[in-house]
């Protein structure tokens, strides 16, 4: 069986993201048999997806029956994850997940500038649909471990605890939504996921 752990960043964000990079290092020092994928998501939520699916898809493709799949993902990469846990039947781990992003977003329609790429775009009404689209229902919580602090400035942990109230959770106080020491977790995060 190969192992392969998928890391997916959140919005306005890239591969290059501080945890991403964290994740990336602790399998490269102490798992290098996990093959890390952290694939470059588009800025609109279709695209964003179906750069996630290819992703995956390539892998299987490479792997055939014996991929095991984690997933880990950050904000919006949660919800993501949340995604490719229902749909691939793998664990994921959600570092302060966006919930009902299609609301969240709202505030954020219009010019954009993703701050890792400098690539500008247009936040549209149209890509709330599309989130709306990609969401799904949680109907495996065991699959799922939520990372959480009650600081995070962006997003209502209480969403997040309402969201997936049968998941495992870590809530700790403090903290942000870049969610302060993440090096604290890729260990548990790998034993987590089963990979």
């Amino acid at each position: 069986m190969t192992p392969v752990l998928l890391y997916l960043h959140g919005f306005n964000s890239s591969p290059g993201s501080a945890k991403a990079q964290q994740m990336a290092a602790w399998v490269a020092e102490h798992r290098p048999d996990i093959e890390v994928l952290i694939p470059a998501q588009p800025n609109t939520p279709g695209a964003a997806w179906a750069a996630i699916a290819q992703a995956i898809e390539a892998a299987i493709a490479r792997h055939g029956n014996g991929l095991r799949l984690g997933a880990v993902g950050s904000s919006l990469g949660g919800f993501m994850a949340t995604r490719v846990s229902e749909l691939y039947g793998c664990r994921a781990a959600l570092i302060n997940p966006a919930v009902r992003p299609h609301e969240l977003l709202r505030d954020y329609l219009g010019p954009q500038c993703n701050p890792y790429t400098d690539e500008r775009y247009e936040l549209l009404p149209a890509h709330m649909d599309e989130l709306k689209a990609l969401a799904v229902p949680v109907t495996a919580p065991e699959r799922l471990w939520i990372l959480q602090q009650q600081e995070d400035e962006v997003l209502d942990y209480r969403k997040a605890l309402d969201e997936y109230h049968f998941a495992r959770l870590s809530l700790e106080c403090g903290g942000n939504h870049a969610f302060e020491g993440f090096e604290r977790y890729p260990a548990q995060i790998v034993r987590f996921l089963g990979i």
